[in-house]
């Protein structure tokens, strides 16, 4: 792993956790670098084989892709839209529970990212879990609305994916987007380390065995339309 992911994406263990943290000093963007960064301490957190808690900075996860990136085009554009999705998909299969800490805003990917953890804390404040593709002109990819169709209520999909409604903290739980939410920032990692701790009790191999049988599915679904997709990000983005 080199010094910058480093900088971007940390791991350590605590306490028989596996602890990931994603920090850009920014919006936490999933740039192709930090897409990079992320999967190098996910292959750590896969060899560790112990319950996974993933975090981003203070108020945020993730705003998203990388603007500048989507803006420029070209294959950099291609392969950071593909590498989002797969990212979605490992979490939806990893073997071990994967409990995400959102310490605020999750936008645009970032809210996708959200959806693939197995337990998912919030914390209170204004902060937004937001699908926005609609509002800023741009048709909900197939694969984005299948990773939200896992999680939301039927009511809240809809509106999430056509009105890009904006979700909060104090609606979350209702419409699927988070698990619980805790009142304050210095509450959420050690709630987050407590429920994954929690987890070791269960059998490793019903817990992995029983997600596929849960998601199998709905991750068959993803995978599927990300085929649409990566077709229409190619005529997008790759076309002469």
């Amino acid at each position: 792993m080199s010094e910058t992911q480093k900088a971007l994406a940390s791991f350590e263990i605590i306490d028989g956790v596996a602890v990931i943290k994603i920090d850009d000093g920014k919006a936490n963007a999933l740039s192709l670098p930090m897409q990079q960064a992320f999967n190098s301490v996910l292959d750590q957190a896969q060899q560790a084989k112990l319950p996974v808690v993933i975090t981003g900075r203070s108020g945020i996860l993730s705003a998203g892709f990388d603007l500048k990136t989507l803006a420029a085009g070209g294959q950099p554009a291609y392969e950071m839209l593909n590498g989002g999705i797969e990212i979605a998909l490992r979490l939806l299969s990893f073997e071990t529970p994967v409990v995400i800490a959102c310490g605020g805003h999750a936008i645009a990917m970032g809210v996708f990212l959200l959806q693939s953890g197995d337990y998912r804390i919030g914390v209170a404040g204004n902060f937004k879990y937001s699908a926005n593709e609609v509002a800023i002109g741009m048709t909900m990819p197939w694969s984005m609305i299948e990773i939200l169709r896992q999680r939301l209520t039927p009511a809240a999909l809809s509106r999430a994916v056509l009105l890009a409604e904006t979700f909060t903290p104090t609606n979350g739980v209702e419409n699927g987007l988070i698990d619980r939410v805790v009142a304050t920032e210095a509450e959420l990692m050690p709630t987050a380390l407590e429920f994954a701790k929690s987890t070791l009790a269960l059998n490793a191999a019903a817990h992995a065995a029983s997600k596929q049988r849960l998601r199998g599915e709905a991750i068959a679904s993803i995978r599927g339309c990300w085929t649409k997709d990566s077709a229409d990000w190619k005529k997008l983005f790759l076309a002469s």
